[in-house]
């Protein structure tokens, strides 16, 4: 994606990066759209890195992308794995244009049935720094984004930091966006 410059056709909720502080953006703000990362916003305005989020597109005058939520969809039984990790690759570290899965954050994923028909996904994965400020925000996404398979009626997504993260883990595909090999 090229950069696009663009104003703030209204006030938005934004996160500092790499801080992970949340603030309001005035409409009017002059903007740079630098990337677009699972449906989320990594912007530059003059006075720094902001991530906005997919529901705010619309303040700069993009496209929402379209979700259901699993409790729209009818389903019986738990939630397909496949469809889970899948979600999962739709998220992103908004300074890292590689997928949380890809780079080797997400060390586990369990589906628990906590009642008759009744699915939990729990999520443990890690940042790739221990001091990033950003790591609630994208947990939050992750758990968003599980939230919409069929099937999930919950979701956590805890932030471990055993083993520590290496480059060693991240997937082929993922060092080849990154130009490591």
């Amino acid at each position: 994606m090229s950069h696009k410059q663009t104003q703030l056709a209204r006030d938005v909720e934004a996160t500092l990066i790499p801080q992970g502080e949340t603030c309001t953006l005035p409409q009017g703000t002059e903007v740079t759209i630098t990337h677009t990362l699972g449906g989320n916003f990594t912007i530059m305005t003059p006075n720094g890195m902001f991530r906005v989020s997919r529901e705010n597109a619309d303040a700069l005058g993009e496209e929402k992308e379209e979700t259901s939520p699993s409790e729209t969809i009818p389903h019986d039984g738990p939630p397909d794995p496949e469809s889970l990790w899948e979600e999962l690759r739709k998220v992103y570290d908004p300074e890292i244009p590689v997928n949380i899965v890809d780079l080797g954050l997400v060390y586990k994923l369990d589906i628990l049935e906590k009642e008759e028909n009744q699915y939990h996904v729990q999520v443990d994965m890690t940042l790739t720094a221990p001091g990033c400020g950003m790591g609630p925000t994208i947990a939050a996404d992750a758990q968003g984004r599980l939230l919409q398979v069929p099937g999930t009626h919950e979701a956590h997504v805890e932030i471990v930091w055993d083993p520590p993260w290496t480059q060693d883990l991240i997937s082929e595909e993922g060092k080849m966006q990154l130009g490591l090999i």
